[in-house]
């Protein structure tokens, strides 16, 4: 397939067959049809021809243009991280239908300022872990299994540590009630239902730094976006 200057190479997150490469003809000319639709953060029917080496595009119907709708540098970031983290997990062939439904949640959410930028990026980041299969254990002792008296996480092993072990486990921290309940809620919630909640600032920040360890321990890619929203 031979390809122009005029052409644009796209990452599509699809329901049915997940990660697809595919080429929309003179994308980058200013009187394309393709233009705004080949932008990051469009959702919308794509309708794809299926060529001997490579997906084209023939047709979009979009329906949202998030990245026209963040109200700020930070949200746009935000997002694109988005993007970052759903293609890192994101596979060819592989239903992404529960993905693709967490991130259309995630970037309403931005571009409508519903929730702390910080509670959504933990809302997207720890259950996009869930989807996937690994992610933090928030329900149980990692010690004896007790599922009451939850006081402590131990970051090492990324698991929660009840009362009766914590003597047991070196390094440890104190976690809230709360902030117990806001992780088994994303954990456990309808996709739907994952940003009706908030939560104050120091249940906040122990979310982050339960997440954001977990994230940096079992992920090794960089992700650009992210250096940005860190600095």
């Amino acid at each position: 397939m031979a390809i122009s200057e005029y052409d644009k190479r796209l990452v599509l997150l699809t329901k049915e067959f997940g990660k697809i490469t595919a080429f929309a003809r003179g994308a980058r000319k200013t009187t394309s049809q393709f233009l705004a639709g080949s932008q990051p953060m469009a959702f919308g029917e794509f309708t794809l021809y299926r060529g001997r080496n490579a997906y084209t595009v023939t047709s979009m119907k979009i329906s949202d243009y998030f990245s026209s709708d963040m109200k700020d540098i930070d949200s746009m970031y935000m997002g694109m991280y988005f993007l970052e983290l759903a293609d890192y997990y994101g596979r060819e062939g592989i239903e992404a239908g529960e993905t693709l439904k967490l991130l259309y949640m995630s970037m309403k959410a931005l571009s409508k300022n519903m929730l702390k930028k910080e509670l959504i990026r933990c809302i997207f980041e720890l259950r996009i872990l869930v989807i996937n299969g690994e992610y933090p254990n928030v329900f149980t002792c990692g010690n004896c299994g007790e599922k009451e008296n939850l006081d402590y996480f131990d970051e090492k092993n990324s698991t929660m540590i009840c009362s009766n072990c914590h003597g047991k486990v070196p390094e440890k921290n104190i976690i809230d009630n709360s902030t117990i309940y806001a992780l088994q809620y994303i954990v456990t919630s309808p996709i739907t239902r994952l940003f009706s909640f908030d939560v104050t600032d120091k249940v906040l920040e122990q979310m982050k730094g339960i997440i954001n360890k977990y994230i940096k321990k079992h992920i090794d890619r960089k992700f650009n976006s992210l250096e940005f929203l860190e600095i």
